[in-house]
Protein backbone atom coordinates (compact mmCIF):
# COMPACT_ATOMS: atom_id res chain seq x y z
CA UNK A 1 0.00 0.00 0.00
CA UNK A 2 1.08 3.98 -0.94
CA UNK A 3 0.70 4.51 3.41
CA UNK A 4 -1.55 2.75 5.66
CA UNK A 5 -5.57 3.17 5.23
CA UNK A 6 -5.24 5.55 2.38
CA UNK A 7 -7.98 6.01 0.21
CA UNK A 8 -9.61 8.40 -2.92
CA UNK A 9 -12.58 10.82 -2.72
CA UNK A 10 -14.18 11.69 -5.56
CA UNK A 11 -17.16 14.21 -4.68
CA UNK A 12 -19.57 15.69 -7.80
CA UNK A 13 -18.53 19.10 -9.33
CA UNK A 14 -22.38 19.55 -8.01
CA UNK A 15 -21.98 18.83 -4.63
CA UNK A 16 -20.71 22.76 -4.85
CA UNK A 17 -23.69 23.35 -5.97
CA UNK A 18 -26.86 22.65 -3.88
CA UNK A 19 -29.24 24.88 -5.51
CA UNK A 20 -29.67 25.90 -9.03
CA UNK A 21 -30.12 29.42 -7.22
CA UNK A 22 -27.25 29.35 -6.13
CA UNK A 23 -24.44 29.39 -7.99
CA UNK A 24 -22.22 31.99 -7.54
CA UNK A 25 -18.18 31.46 -6.45
CA UNK A 26 -19.81 32.57 -2.14
CA UNK A 27 -22.37 29.81 -2.68
CA UNK A 28 -19.65 27.57 -4.31
CA UNK A 29 -17.35 28.22 -1.12
CA UNK A 30 -19.86 28.00 1.52
CA UNK A 31 -20.81 23.84 -0.04
CA UNK A 32 -16.82 23.73 -0.36
CA UNK A 33 -16.55 24.44 3.88
CA UNK A 34 -19.75 21.29 4.52
CA UNK A 35 -17.52 19.10 2.32
CA UNK A 36 -14.57 20.07 4.22
CA UNK A 37 -15.99 19.07 7.36
CA UNK A 38 -16.95 15.59 6.31
CA UNK A 39 -13.32 14.77 4.74
CA UNK A 40 -11.77 16.40 8.08
CA UNK A 41 -13.89 13.79 9.97
CA UNK A 42 -12.33 11.23 8.03
CA UNK A 43 -9.05 12.45 8.41
CA UNK A 44 -9.68 12.01 12.45
CA UNK A 45 -10.73 8.12 11.75
CA UNK A 46 -7.05 8.16 10.73
CA UNK A 47 -7.36 8.25 6.97
CA UNK A 48 -4.56 9.95 4.35
CA UNK A 49 -7.33 11.13 1.50
CA UNK A 50 -6.44 12.04 -2.13
CA UNK A 51 -9.33 14.26 -3.31
CA UNK A 52 -11.48 14.30 -6.98
CA UNK A 53 -14.01 15.98 -8.25
CA UNK A 54 -16.12 16.54 -11.01
CA UNK A 55 -16.57 19.82 -12.81
CA UNK A 56 -19.67 20.34 -14.90
CA UNK A 57 -21.06 23.34 -13.85
CA UNK A 58 -18.17 24.99 -13.30
CA UNK A 59 -16.30 24.26 -16.80
CA UNK A 60 -19.72 25.03 -18.17
CA UNK A 61 -19.95 28.49 -16.48
CA UNK A 62 -16.57 29.39 -17.85
CA UNK A 63 -17.59 28.30 -21.33
CA UNK A 64 -20.28 30.36 -21.30
CA UNK A 65 -18.37 33.25 -19.76
CA UNK A 66 -15.85 32.59 -23.03
CA UNK A 67 -18.71 32.81 -25.60
CA UNK A 68 -19.79 36.22 -24.23
CA UNK A 69 -16.57 38.15 -24.26
CA UNK A 70 -15.71 36.92 -27.37
CA UNK A 71 -16.15 39.88 -29.37
CA UNK A 72 -13.68 41.31 -26.58
CA UNK A 73 -10.88 38.52 -26.12
CA UNK A 74 -10.11 35.66 -26.89
CA UNK A 75 -12.13 32.49 -26.32
CA UNK A 76 -10.99 29.88 -24.46
CA UNK A 77 -10.63 25.98 -25.58
CA UNK A 78 -12.07 23.40 -23.44
CA UNK A 79 -9.27 21.89 -22.31
CA UNK A 80 -8.06 24.89 -20.91
CA UNK A 81 -11.63 25.44 -19.08
CA UNK A 82 -10.77 22.48 -17.68
CA UNK A 83 -7.76 23.56 -16.43
CA UNK A 84 -9.71 26.56 -15.11
CA UNK A 85 -11.70 24.71 -12.82
CA UNK A 86 -9.18 22.41 -11.66
CA UNK A 87 -7.79 25.52 -10.12
CA UNK A 88 -10.58 27.05 -8.94
CA UNK A 89 -11.84 24.01 -7.14
CA UNK A 90 -8.84 23.12 -5.90
CA UNK A 91 -8.28 26.54 -4.66
CA UNK A 92 -11.52 26.58 -2.82
CA UNK A 93 -10.92 22.83 -1.32
CA UNK A 94 -7.57 23.95 -0.14
CA UNK A 95 -8.98 26.93 1.52
CA UNK A 96 -11.99 25.69 3.28
CA UNK A 97 -9.48 22.45 4.04
CA UNK A 98 -7.00 24.31 5.33
CA UNK A 99 -9.22 26.82 7.95
CA UNK A 100 -11.10 23.45 9.45
CA UNK A 101 -8.00 21.70 9.94
CA UNK A 102 -7.16 25.29 11.96
CA UNK A 103 -10.35 24.86 13.56
CA UNK A 104 -10.06 21.53 14.86
CA UNK A 105 -6.09 21.98 15.40
CA UNK A 106 -5.15 18.90 12.40
CA UNK A 107 -1.52 19.15 11.72
CA UNK A 108 -2.19 18.31 7.70
CA UNK A 109 -1.26 20.40 4.77
CA UNK A 110 -3.28 20.69 1.60
CA UNK A 111 -1.98 20.76 -2.06
CA UNK A 112 -3.78 20.91 -5.11
CA UNK A 113 -2.01 19.07 -8.41
CA UNK A 114 -3.23 20.56 -12.18
CA UNK A 115 -3.68 16.98 -13.37
CA UNK A 116 -3.30 15.42 -17.36
CA UNK A 117 -5.25 12.19 -17.62
CA UNK A 118 -3.75 10.65 -21.39
CA UNK A 119 -6.61 9.20 -23.63
CA UNK A 120 -6.43 6.98 -26.44
CA UNK A 121 -6.68 9.47 -29.90
CA UNK A 122 -7.99 6.80 -31.26
CA UNK A 123 -11.12 6.22 -28.57
CA UNK A 124 -14.89 5.35 -30.34
CA UNK A 125 -15.86 8.29 -28.27
CA UNK A 126 -13.95 10.79 -31.04
CA UNK A 127 -16.26 9.22 -33.22
CA UNK A 128 -19.56 9.33 -31.56
CA UNK A 129 -19.41 13.21 -29.22
CA UNK A 130 -22.23 12.42 -26.23
CA UNK A 131 -21.27 14.52 -23.57
CA UNK A 132 -23.96 17.58 -23.06
CA UNK A 133 -21.59 20.65 -22.08
CA UNK A 134 -21.91 24.34 -21.41
CA UNK A 135 -25.26 26.34 -21.70
CA UNK A 136 -29.31 25.02 -23.13
CA UNK A 137 -29.59 27.06 -26.73
CA UNK A 138 -32.46 27.35 -28.92
CA UNK A 139 -32.33 25.83 -32.08
CA UNK A 140 -31.12 28.53 -34.36
CA UNK A 141 -28.19 28.88 -32.52
CA UNK A 142 -26.96 25.66 -31.87
CA UNK A 143 -26.78 24.86 -35.86
CA UNK A 144 -24.97 28.01 -36.37
CA UNK A 145 -22.43 27.28 -33.65
CA UNK A 146 -22.29 23.75 -35.33
CA UNK A 147 -21.61 25.51 -38.69
CA UNK A 148 -19.27 28.22 -37.62
CA UNK A 149 -17.55 26.24 -34.84
CA UNK A 150 -17.50 22.86 -35.50
CA UNK A 151 -19.79 21.65 -33.05
CA UNK A 152 -21.61 18.52 -32.65
CA UNK A 153 -25.00 19.57 -31.20
CA UNK A 154 -27.97 17.97 -29.69
CA UNK A 155 -31.29 18.39 -28.39
CA UNK A 156 -31.13 17.66 -24.66
CA UNK A 157 -34.38 15.85 -23.30
CA UNK A 158 -36.76 18.55 -24.03
CA UNK A 159 -34.88 21.45 -22.39
CA UNK A 160 -33.03 22.87 -25.14
CA UNK A 161 -29.79 22.39 -27.35
CA UNK A 162 -26.92 21.89 -26.07
CA UNK A 163 -22.48 21.62 -27.54
CA UNK A 164 -21.87 17.99 -26.81
CA UNK A 165 -17.99 16.81 -26.94
CA UNK A 166 -16.27 13.10 -26.82
CA UNK A 167 -15.96 11.34 -23.37
CA UNK A 168 -12.86 8.83 -23.71
CA UNK A 169 -11.75 6.25 -21.48
CA UNK A 170 -8.63 7.84 -19.18
CA UNK A 171 -5.50 5.50 -20.11
CA UNK A 172 -3.16 7.08 -18.21
CA UNK A 173 -2.10 10.17 -15.24
CA UNK A 174 0.73 12.03 -16.00
CA UNK A 175 1.51 13.39 -12.59
CA UNK A 176 1.17 9.82 -10.91
CA UNK A 177 4.69 10.61 -9.33
CA UNK A 178 3.53 13.78 -8.25
CA UNK A 179 0.61 12.70 -6.31
CA UNK A 180 1.78 9.61 -5.13
CA UNK A 181 4.91 11.60 -3.36
CA UNK A 182 2.62 14.14 -1.79
CA UNK A 183 0.56 11.65 -0.28
CA UNK A 184 3.40 9.49 1.25
CA UNK A 185 4.86 12.28 2.71
CA UNK A 186 1.18 12.79 4.13
CA UNK A 187 -0.11 15.73 2.46
CA UNK A 188 -3.66 15.82 1.32
CA UNK A 189 -4.55 15.71 -2.76
CA UNK A 190 -6.77 17.31 -4.40
CA UNK A 191 -6.29 15.31 -7.93
CA UNK A 192 -8.08 14.66 -11.27
CA UNK A 193 -10.24 17.68 -10.77
CA UNK A 194 -13.48 17.06 -13.48
CA UNK A 195 -11.76 13.62 -14.82
CA UNK A 196 -8.16 15.31 -15.61
CA UNK A 197 -7.42 17.65 -18.44
CA UNK A 198 -7.79 15.33 -21.50
CA UNK A 199 -4.61 15.18 -23.66
CA UNK A 200 -3.40 12.84 -26.63
CA UNK A 201 0.11 11.04 -26.64
CA UNK A 202 2.28 11.35 -30.05
CA UNK A 203 4.53 8.62 -31.05
CA UNK A 204 7.53 10.71 -29.36
CA UNK A 205 5.66 11.15 -26.19
CA UNK A 206 4.39 14.82 -26.57
CA UNK A 207 1.24 15.62 -25.10
CA UNK A 208 -1.64 18.04 -26.85
CA UNK A 209 -5.16 18.84 -24.95
CA UNK A 210 -8.19 18.27 -26.72
CA UNK A 211 -11.60 18.70 -26.84
CA UNK A 212 -13.01 16.45 -24.17
CA UNK A 213 -14.25 15.51 -21.38
CA UNK A 214 -13.67 12.34 -18.84
CA UNK A 215 -15.78 11.24 -16.55
CA UNK A 216 -14.39 11.71 -13.06
CA UNK A 217 -15.67 8.45 -11.56
CA UNK A 218 -13.33 6.36 -14.23
CA UNK A 219 -10.50 8.50 -13.70
CA UNK A 220 -10.86 8.72 -9.74
CA UNK A 221 -11.22 4.64 -10.50
CA UNK A 222 -7.73 4.87 -12.26
CA UNK A 223 -6.14 6.73 -10.58
CA UNK A 224 -7.21 4.78 -6.90
CA UNK A 225 -5.60 2.12 -8.63
CA UNK A 226 -2.63 3.33 -9.89
CA UNK A 227 -1.57 4.64 -6.13
CA UNK A 228 -2.63 1.23 -4.33
CA UNK A 229 -4.80 2.79 -2.02
CA UNK A 230 -7.23 0.88 0.67
CA UNK A 231 -10.29 2.47 -0.44
CA UNK A 232 -12.05 4.45 -3.30
CA UNK A 233 -15.05 6.34 -1.54
CA UNK A 234 -17.45 7.80 -4.39
CA UNK A 235 -19.59 10.59 -2.56
CA UNK A 236 -23.14 11.11 -4.13
CA UNK A 237 -26.33 12.60 -3.90
CA UNK A 238 -27.63 9.29 -1.71
CA UNK A 239 -27.04 7.63 1.11
CA UNK A 240 -27.28 4.10 -0.50
CA UNK A 241 -27.77 2.51 -4.03
CA UNK A 242 -30.62 1.00 -4.75
CA UNK A 243 -32.55 -1.37 -6.47
CA UNK A 244 -35.19 -0.38 -8.06
CA UNK A 245 -34.72 3.19 -7.29
CA UNK A 246 -37.72 5.43 -7.21
CA UNK A 247 -40.13 3.04 -7.33
CA UNK A 248 -42.47 1.67 -4.59
CA UNK A 249 -40.28 -1.41 -3.69
CA UNK A 250 -36.72 0.26 -3.89
CA UNK A 251 -34.41 -0.94 -1.88
CA UNK A 252 -31.28 -0.25 -0.40
CA UNK A 253 -28.27 -2.24 -1.16
CA UNK A 254 -25.83 -2.68 1.82
CA UNK A 255 -23.23 -4.73 0.11
CA UNK A 256 -22.50 -6.16 -3.47
CA UNK A 257 -20.09 -8.31 -4.81
CA UNK A 258 -18.57 -7.32 -8.30
CA UNK A 259 -20.74 -10.08 -9.52
CA UNK A 260 -24.06 -9.42 -8.31
CA UNK A 261 -22.86 -5.50 -9.00
CA UNK A 262 -22.73 -6.81 -12.91
CA UNK A 263 -26.02 -8.84 -12.14
CA UNK A 264 -27.99 -5.52 -11.46
CA UNK A 265 -25.86 -3.59 -14.46
CA UNK A 266 -27.54 -6.25 -17.01
CA UNK A 267 -31.13 -5.63 -15.37
CA UNK A 268 -30.81 -2.12 -16.04
CA UNK A 269 -31.27 -1.23 -12.29
CA UNK A 270 -28.45 1.81 -12.56
CA UNK A 271 -29.39 5.00 -14.59
CA UNK A 272 -26.35 5.55 -17.39
CA UNK A 273 -26.11 9.23 -16.70
CA UNK A 274 -26.12 9.03 -12.82
CA UNK A 275 -25.31 5.60 -10.62
CA UNK A 276 -24.27 3.34 -13.59
CA UNK A 277 -20.47 4.97 -14.20
CA UNK A 278 -20.18 5.18 -10.40
CA UNK A 279 -20.93 1.62 -10.43
CA UNK A 280 -18.99 0.60 -12.81
CA UNK A 281 -15.81 2.67 -11.70
CA UNK A 282 -16.10 0.48 -8.42
CA UNK A 283 -16.38 -2.56 -10.28
CA UNK A 284 -13.13 -1.49 -12.56
CA UNK A 285 -11.24 -0.71 -9.34
CA UNK A 286 -12.31 -3.74 -7.49
CA UNK A 287 -10.90 -5.82 -10.55
CA UNK A 288 -6.97 -4.20 -10.68
CA UNK A 289 -7.22 -5.29 -7.39
CA UNK A 290 -8.94 -3.01 -4.96
CA UNK A 291 -10.41 -4.40 -1.74
CA UNK A 292 -13.17 -2.22 -0.99
CA UNK A 293 -15.80 0.71 -3.05
CA UNK A 294 -18.10 2.47 -1.39
CA UNK A 295 -20.66 4.78 -2.00
CA UNK A 296 -22.71 7.31 -0.20
CA UNK A 297 -23.24 10.42 0.39
CA UNK A 298 -21.03 13.63 2.08
CA UNK A 299 -22.75 13.64 5.33
CA UNK A 300 -22.02 10.11 5.79
CA UNK A 301 -19.02 9.54 4.85
CA UNK A 302 -18.20 8.36 8.69
CA UNK A 303 -20.73 5.86 9.48
CA UNK A 304 -20.29 4.74 5.76
CA UNK A 305 -16.57 4.34 7.10
CA UNK A 306 -17.80 2.57 10.02
CA UNK A 307 -20.42 -0.04 8.30
CA UNK A 308 -23.40 1.46 9.55
CA UNK A 309 -24.58 2.95 5.93
CA UNK A 310 -23.76 3.57 2.48
CA UNK A 311 -23.17 0.26 -0.47
CA UNK A 312 -20.08 -1.66 -0.37
CA UNK A 313 -18.88 -2.90 -3.60
CA UNK A 314 -15.98 -5.83 -3.04
CA UNK A 315 -15.08 -8.44 -4.45
CA UNK A 316 -16.36 -12.45 -4.99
Amino acid sequence: MATPKTGVVAIGGNSLIRDKTKRSIEDQYQAAQETSRHIADMILEGWNIVITSGNGPQVGSILRRSEIAAKEVHEIPLDYCGAQSQGQIGYMLASALTNEFKRRSIEKTMAGVITQVVVDKNDPAFKKPTKPIGTFMDKDTAMERAKTLGWNVIEDSGRGWRRVVPSPIPRKIVELKAIKALIENGIIVYAVGGGGIPVVEDEDGNLTGVAAVIDKDYASSLLASDLDVDLLLISTAVEQVYVNFGKPDQKPIDSMTVSEAKRYIAEGQFAPGSMLPKIRACIQFIERGGELALITDPPNITRALRGKTGTRIVPD
